[in-house]
């Protein structure tokens, strides 16, 4: 006989009901919300990304220089960008709170959820306000009322769903405390969009105080997790006090790993789409060119396009490569702490940031004069995507026993192999920085080796890893016994803490 589930396992399977299932004791027309989920996560996942495309349609003339007013405008537009993908990635994030307790939707709940969606769609929109008006500050107002909101519809959603139990999740429905989880849902769902009326307020006269505001949406958690964490230190951890209610699980917890996957690999996959974009764009040759610039002649006139289909492989190798060491690297996460989240929140938002670098890489051909700032500008992008990703992994293995695999502890057999394979694009683009510092005539040249070793290195590279063992043993081997470094299991064994043995 199977056994009971917990209160926990209850409410992350949403009342373990099949998707599209009716459920006639709960009331007539009303069914799970796991499609209505993915489809949220998806446009959440599209609109988080495409917030990159008033950065990277900065027009920048052949004739104007990468000069300091171009680099601030440039910096002042990623910046924003990536507060605002911040931003949506916390609305996102309080959605998917909100249905673990909404656990079936019924007609009216779907077209409010719709609604909801439709005004995050107008985020993008408000967005290119901002980065293309930066000193008016209708643009962050209007960004602002955007997301107060998406807030108010999320709390309809909270105040309807929680006026017809049947369709909350099956634990809150049989609790006499309905109201107290109301109240905790409400106050997940609207803290955003509280900060954000004021962000929305000091628009009008002082809009600097607004960006920080808004800012501050996104951190506001971890400040407050922060605080905590001081105030035991310094009185002494105090129990909260006694309370009818016991929440069967904390809704401030990281969300579950497979939904980081999901909305993770949304993110690469729009990422990867919008390169292909821009070629369909720019790089399809007018007819009337053809016939009189090329004589007819499409390949001559696809000739011309050549360095920016060469930018394009490279920057969707990037892509993947990126997505393949975060898939790799939630093969081993059993759990992903609330750091981790935020980590990969971060880095999400630099991988978000490719298609910029694609355009910086694409426009060597046009404007060469600019050659090493466009470099410059990719590598810290490609560097930041990747460094997160590999914080990530530093932040598991701080408590590598409840989040990670054993076989990528600290001294397990893949430990090595998932360090060089996450390290690999830091070491790269960190590289091919400091050598334009040096050798800036060759700036192009280095980027565009860059591109071509890394994917070449990522074939190789566990042969390079088992090679590099092998040779820091024999140095090992001739420096004189050591002592055994502890494995994983608490037991000494003949491995070095890099240095697993073959197998």
């Amino acid at each position: 006989m199977s056994q009971p589930q917990t209160p926990e396992q209850v409410l992350d399977t949403q009342g373990d009901c099949a998707p599209g299932k009716r459920d006639e004791d709960s009331g007539e027309g009303t069914q799970c919300s796991h499609r209505m989920l993915s489809f949220s996560d998806a446009l959440l996942s599209i609109i988080a990304t495409v917030m990159i495309l008033p950065v990277t349609h900065t027009e920048i003339s052949p004739e104007q220089h990468f000069d300091k007013s171009i680099q601030k405008l440039l910096a002042t537009r990623i910046a924003v960008y990536l507060m605002t993908f911040l931003i949506v990635t916390v609305a996102w994030a309080a959605h998917t709170r909100l249905f673990q307790v909404v656990g079936k939707i019924d007609d009216t709940l779907a077209l409010l959820n719709l609604a909801c969606m439709m005004t995050i769609t107008l985020l993008p929109y408000t967005f290119s306000l901002m980065v293309t008006f930066p000193d008016v500050p209708l643009g962050i107002f209007l960004f602002c009322v955007c997301v107060i909101a998406i807030g108010a519809v999320q709390a309809l959603i909270v105040g309807y769903a929680f006026h017809f139990p049947h369709l909350l999740s099956p634990q809150i429905q049989c609790s006499a405390h309905r109201a107290l989880y109301r109240q905790h849902v409400l106050h997940i769902v609207l803290r955003g969009p509280v900060l954000c009326f004021a962000a929305a307020v000091f628009s009008l006269f002082f809009f600097p105080l607004s960006y920080l505001l808004m800012a501050t949406i996104i951190f506001l958690p971890y400040v407050c997790k922060a605080t905590s964490w001081c105030r035991d230190r310094l009185i002494g951890h105090q129990e909260p006090p006694a309370h009818p209610l016991e929440f069967a699980f904390d809704l401030h917890k990281p969300l579950s790993k497979e939904r980081v996957e999901a909305f993770s690999d949304g993110v690469y996959a729009i990422v990867a789409t919008l390169l292909i974009l821009d070629i369909c764009e720019d790089n399809v040759p007018d007819p009337k060119d053809v016939r009189e610039k090329f004589r007819g002649s499409l390949v001559a006139a696809l000739g011309v396009y050549g360095p920016r289909f060469l930018a394009y492989f490279g920057s969707f190798a990037t892509v993947g490569l990126l997505w393949f060491a975060h898939h790799s690297l939630f093969l081993h996460v059993r759990r992903a702490t609330q750091a981790m989240g935020l980590l990969n929140t971060l880095s999400l938002a630099f991988v978000g940031g490719l298609p910029l670098a694609y355009q910086q890489t694409s426009a060597f051909a046009q404007q060469p004069h600019d050659e090493l700032e466009r470099v410059r500008v990719s590598c810290a992008i490609i560097f930041f995507a990747s460094i997160f990703q590999l914080a990530i992994w530093t932040a598991a293995l701080l408590h590598e026993a409840e989040t990670l695999q054993p076989s990528v502890w600290f001294g397990g057999q893949e430990h090595a192999f998932m360090f060089a394979k996450l390290a690999l694009y830091p070491c790269a683009s960190l590289l091919a920085f400091a050598s334009t510092c040096f050798l800036s005539g060759l700036s192009t040249a280095i980027f565009h080796l860059m591109q071509i070793t890394v994917p070449s290195t990522f074939l190789l590279l566990r042969l390079l890893v088992r090679l590099g063992q092998a040779g820091l043993r024999g140095l090992r081997n001739l420096a004189g016994p050591a002592h055994p470094w502890p494995g994983p299991t608490g037991e000494a064994d003949s491995q070095s803490l890099l240095l697993p043995a073959p197998q």
